[in-house]
């Protein structure tokens, strides 16, 4: 049985990102990039993120810090929420994702806007703005234990529709 690619594209590994982390072919678009990398980070391939990283920024990337959230995290799937250009034809895009993973045994979710720009027909990662988690709202009212039932039968909450 062949193992699914890490980015949630359906597809085997090695139909998938694996090409592009050896470097047997290149991404063709901004969004294979980001899965790609994404794949890189839960696979350990550190080398393949710092590459895909634009030269002129690579020297911002700290490889050990890279390497220690790669290897100490559990990566438990990619969401790609949407993307703006990226294709063949264009020289630059966006991909707005977020990631799933586990670190130090809590469930996180990495929201970002990644920046891509292709050169000499490589597609590398730019930048990318985090994209802060909206505060939960309740919209329902909250019912406590020992309100009345809004069943209108009475009785506590707790010892009617609570239960």
């Amino acid at each position: 049985m062949q193992e699914l690619c890490p980015c949630g594209s359906t597809l085997s590994y090695d139909q998938c990102c694996e090409p592009f982390i050896r470097g047997t072919i290149s991404p063709a678009t901004a969004e294979q990039l980001m899965r790609s990398r994404y794949t890189a980070y839960a696979k350990n391939e550190v080398n393949y993120i710092l590459t895909s990283t634009h030269p002129e920024k690579r020297k911002q990337c700290d490889e050990k810090a890279i390497r220690t959230w790669s290897q100490n995290s559990v990566w438990n799937g990619l969401e790609i929420l949407g993307k703006n250009k990226g294709e063949e034809q264009d020289s630059e895009g966006t991909v707005e994702f977020i990631a799933h993973f586990i670190e130090n045994r809590i469930k996180q979710n990495l929201h970002e806007n990644a920046l891509f720009k292709k050169v000499d027909n490589q597609w590398y990662y730019i930048d990318s703005e985090v994209i802060a988690q909206k505060p939960f709202v309740r919209t329902e009212i909250k019912i406590s234990r020992n309100d009345n039932c809004p069943c209108g039968s009475g009785k506590k909450y707790k010892k009617c529709c609570g239960k």
